[in-house]
């Protein structure tokens, strides 16, 4: 008898960030990804370098995960929710790099967050990272599992396991808190 074929699963190349692009200007206004989310995000009306309204000098932002007040964009990074090592991860290896530009510029992934809580953040999904302010985690969740679906992403075992776990908090109205590893 001859030996059994198995077919595996290919494996994912290395993540590099420069796989993903960089932010574009959809609409051809002069202000790119970055900036649209500047001006969405900000509270205050944000004030521009020029009148030809390019780029944004000043606004007023509240992270929305930890609600640390930011005036100053240059300390203001723009978060993806679900994280581009995550997606890569999850499968968005195998996409052409059109797909992978579309979810980096996509607005509904992106939210402006002071650089500190972006980089506590990182690449991490809600397996291993949650929102500091327990009042918004279930947001959180619902917004990333959205993100996951719409984009065709996997989910780890870990990463459903915790989203299944908050979806049952959230489901009764507690304040989800984390778990003590």
């Amino acid at each position: 008898m001859g030996a059994v074929e198995t077919c595996a699963e290919p494996e994912p190349p290395e993540y590099k960030r420069s796989d993903w692009g960089r932010w574009e200007d959809a609409d051809g206004d002069c202000q790119d990804t970055r900036q649209e989310v500047l001006i969405r995000d900000s509270v205050e009306p944000v004030i521009f370098t020029d009148e030809k309204e390019c780029r944004v000098v000043s606004g007023q932002w509240v992270d929305p995960y930890d609600g640390e007040v930011v005036t100053d964009p240059s300390k203001i990074d723009v978060d993806h929710v679900v994280a581009l090592r995550d997606a890569h991860d999850s499968g968005a290896w195998q996409w052409d790099k059109d797909q992978r530009i579309a979810l980096f510029n996509d607005l509904d992934n992106l939210k402006a967050t002071s650089a500190s809580t972006n980089r506590s953040k990182g690449a991490r999904g809600p397996d291993e990272w949650l929102p500091p302010m327990a009042s918004v985690r279930c947001g959180y969740i619902e917004k990333w599992l959205a993100l996951k679906t719409k984009h065709g992403l996997e989910m780890s075992e870990a990463e459903e396991s915790r989203v299944t776990y908050m979806q049952k908090i959230c489901s009764v109205n507690q304040v989800p808190v984390l778990p003590q590893n």
